[in-house]
This record gives structure tokens, C-alpha cells and sequence, in this order.
């Protein structure tokens, strides 16, 4: 029994990302649409060669009919999913695996969300009236993501003023970076104090440690690894999928410290094994994160094993995941700074691996590494909180292993 992933025997030859933000004029139709349609121009395809489809979204549509009504689809397979804010991540998974087995040659993967349309100020939420579960909504996202900041302090011996200025140097750096994204939703650079001193939302974090509301779409076509150049002459191929559900107790058990997500640890460590990555801070040229707030960032530096545990935050002040720092994180602006539309976000850190390693990324935020020889990029994408939560880590590269 175990895991086997299915390295180098999936490839994504098309992609395609909206610009995320507030699109009050258009519809989650119109948006997964135009994903799609530049998703499939990327392949030089037509839907008519799609075999199958896996659809994510939390709120922003029921079924499979909201894909196939808004793309017309003529009697083909259509799987809505949804695995809270990693949703696009679960659809990608679920399009490699399906090919990967051989039950298709083409699959898409497409990630839509309207959370602009709600009318709510943040994400939707998911709680089923009845369950069991309904005392979760009493407290916001942010306030539960703010017991991070404390609790990393009190444990790595930071004052408060520092830990303030280690998470508003994580905000700073993706607005830098998302400002040089014509795809992200806030694209203006924020001076460091106007971060610092920003209205608070929850605990030590303000306006600026949380990531945007919005609303987007993107979408990926995947292929076995052999028929990837029939397609493209720069297929990005599958090295390492993984996914865990955490059993969900972190906020009963007193041993429990808020200084990571064990989630995250083992969906990294067995996304890593399947890669054959041992160092991922020298291998990756990039990493997409999952910076819904920016203690989130800090903490995710160490379960990925970026930092050692207790340095990360030196390393943030450092610059070192800068986009021009050694391990460049969120180059496109991350979630702080594309914005999050849940079932969209997952595709769109994809989006940018996608970018960067075919060398097509602006120049102004292209990441060196891989112009010096790195071909590997890292995703990751979490749903839930701390103590619980779903956790994603992918690794894609532009080569097959030799």
C-alpha cells in the first residue's frame, strides 16, 4: 500500500488565467469562458478534442451544468469538485489522474469563482446548516489566520514590533511583485509603513496582511507525457501531486502551537519524495504559496522547507524569496496580491509555474533561476485553517527526468 504518483507521465500543454478583481460587469460564465478559450488557443485545440472535464468552484455554481451550459458542451463528461480554497488544485489533480490512467488522452481542469457577486465582504462560506459544525462561523478568517503571528513570536522570541515588521515585509513584497502583473488584481506598490500602519482587521493584522476578495477564472489541459509535443513545444510535465486531509484536531489537542500546518508538512514531504527533490530551497526555481494572510507565508516557509524552523523569518527580512532573491515566492503577487477567488486560485498559482518555466513571463518579474538552469516550480494550496485544514503541494517542471 501507498502513494505512487504518477511522475513525468502527465503534461500541461495549455493554460489559460483571467485577470482576477472585481468584475462586476461579468458573470462566472463569461470568465470561464474566456479561461478556457485561451486555455485551448495554448494548445492550438478545440473542446471538441476535451474527453473530459473536472470543474471547481465552492459557491459560484451546482453540478457540472455550469460548465457545460456556459461552454455549450455537447454530452461529455463534466465532474464538479470542491475541496474549500484548494478547489482549483483538486480539479487539476483530479484531470492528471484521469489521464494518467489512461481513462483519457485529453482532460481540462477549470477553476471559476464570483465571490464579488455575494455581496459579503469576505470569502463564501461553507458550512452545511445541521451538521455539527455550525459554531465555525463565528469566527472570520482573518481572526482565526491572526493566531499565527502570536504564536510565532512567543515561540521564536520576537517582540511584537518585530513580528509586525516581518509580516508587513511578506505583504510589501507581494504587492512589489504583483505590481508588475497585469493579471493581479492590486497592481500598485504599497510603501512599507502605509502597510504597517493600515486600519486593523484581526489581532496584528491589517488591511494589508489579508488577500483580496475577487472574482476569476483559469483553466489547464492536461496529456500523457508522450503526446505533450504534438501539442506545444514547451509542455510543462507533472513531477509530484499531493493532497491530505488532516484529521481535523489541531484545535482540541493542547499540544497544538499554531506554529504550523502538519498538513502542510506531510503534503509536502510525500509531494517531494514523489519528485525526488531533497532540498527544495536549491532545486526550485520558484514557488507558488498560499498567502491568504501573511503569517500564513511566514509559517509555510518552514513547512515547505524553504527555512529551517525558527529562521524563516529572517530569511523574509532577508529578501531572500524576493523576485530577485534566492527562492523567489508568489512572483506574480500571490494571493495578497492576484487576489483569491477560490476555485480559481489553485489554477492560477499553476498559471504563473506555467509562465516562468516556458520563459514568458514579464521581464520586469521573470525569476533568474530559471534562466540559470532551474526547472522545477512548486505550488501550494490550503483549505481550512490552523489545526484544520486540506493541504495541496504540487512540482511541475519543463524537463523530463533524465
Amino acid at each position: 500500500m501507498g502513494s505512487h504518483g504518477i511522475r513525468d507521465r502527465v503534461a500541461i500543454v495549455g493554460m489559460g488565467c483571467t485577470p482576477f478583481g472585481e468584475h462586476w460587469t461579468r458573470s462566472a460564465d463569461d470568465l470561464l469562458i474566456d479561461a478556457v478559450g485561451e486555455a485551448v488557443t495554448s494548445a492550438g485545440i478545440t473542446l471538441d478534442d476535451i474527453d473530459a472535464y473536472w470543474f471547481g468552484t465552492q459557491a459560484s455554481g451546482v453540478s457540472g451544468l455550469t460548465l457545460s451550459r456556459a461552454l455549450h458542451l455537447p454530452n461529455k463528461p463534466v465532474t464538479r469538485v470542491e475541496n474549500m480554497c484548494a478547489t482549483g488544485s483538486e480539479a487539476l489533480r483530479n484531470a492528471c489522474y484521469a489521464v494518467a490512467s489512461g481513462a483519457y488522452d485529453v482532460a481540462m481542469a477549470v477553476g471559476v469563482e464570483k465571490l464579488k457577486d455575494s455581496g459579503m465582504s469576505g470569502l463564501s462560506g461553507t458550512v452545511i446548516p445541521g451538521a455539527g459544525d455550525d459554531s465555525r462561523g463565528e469566527i472570520t478568517a482573518p481572526a482565526n489566520f491572526s493566531l499565527l503571528a502570536p504564536a510565532y513570536a512567543a515561540k521564536y522570541g520576537l517582540a511584537g514590533e518585530e513580528m509586525k515588521d516581518v509580516i508587513t515585509r511578506i505583504a510589501w513584497k507581494n504587492h512589489v511583485n504583483g505590481a508588475r502583473n497585469p493579471r493581479a488584481q492590486f497592481r500598485k506598490e504599497v510603501p512599507l509603513e502605509r502597510i504597517r500602519s493600515a486600519p486593523i482587521v484581526a489581532g496584528m493584522l491589517g488591511v494589508f496582511d489579508c488577500s483580496g476578495v475577487s472574482d476569476g477564472s483559469a483553466a489547464a489541459i492536461v496529456v500523457r507525457a508522450e503526446d505533450a509535443y504534438k501539442y506545444t513545444d514547451k509542455p510543462i510535465f507533472v513531477k509530484a501531486l499531493s493532497f491530505v486531509a488532516g484529521p481535523a484536531d489541531g484545535l482540541l489537542d493542547p499540544e497544538y502551537d499554531f506554529t504550523t500546518f502538519p498538513e502542510v508538512v506531510a503534503s509536502a514531504q510525500e509531494a517531494y519524495r514523489q519528485a525526488g527533490i531533497t532540498d527544495p530551497r536549491t532545486e526550485l526555481a520558484l514557488a507558488e504559496v498560499h498567502d491568504c494572510f501573511t503569517p500564513t507565508e511566514l509559517v509555510l516557509m518552514e513547512d515547505l522547507g524553504f527555512s529551517e524552523r525558527g529562521q524563516g523569518w529572517k530569511d523574509v527580512t532577508s529578501g531572500a524569496f524576493d523576485l530577485d532573491g534566492s527562492l523567489p515566492v508568489n512572483p506574480d503577487g500571490g494571493l495578497k496580491a492576484f487576489g483569491h477567488p477560490i476555485g480559481a486560485s489553485g489554477l492560477r498559482m499553476m498559471f504563473e509555474a506555467w509562465l516562468q518555466l516556458r520563459g514568458e513571463a514579464p521581464a520586469e518579474r521573470t525569476v533568474k533561476s530559471v534562466a540559470e538552469g532551474r526547472s522545477l516550480a512548486l505550488t501550494h494550496n490550503l483549505g481550512g485553517g490552523p489545526g484544520e485544514c486540506v493541504s495541496f503541494v504540487s512540482v511541475v517542471g519543463s524537463q523530463l527526468t533524465a
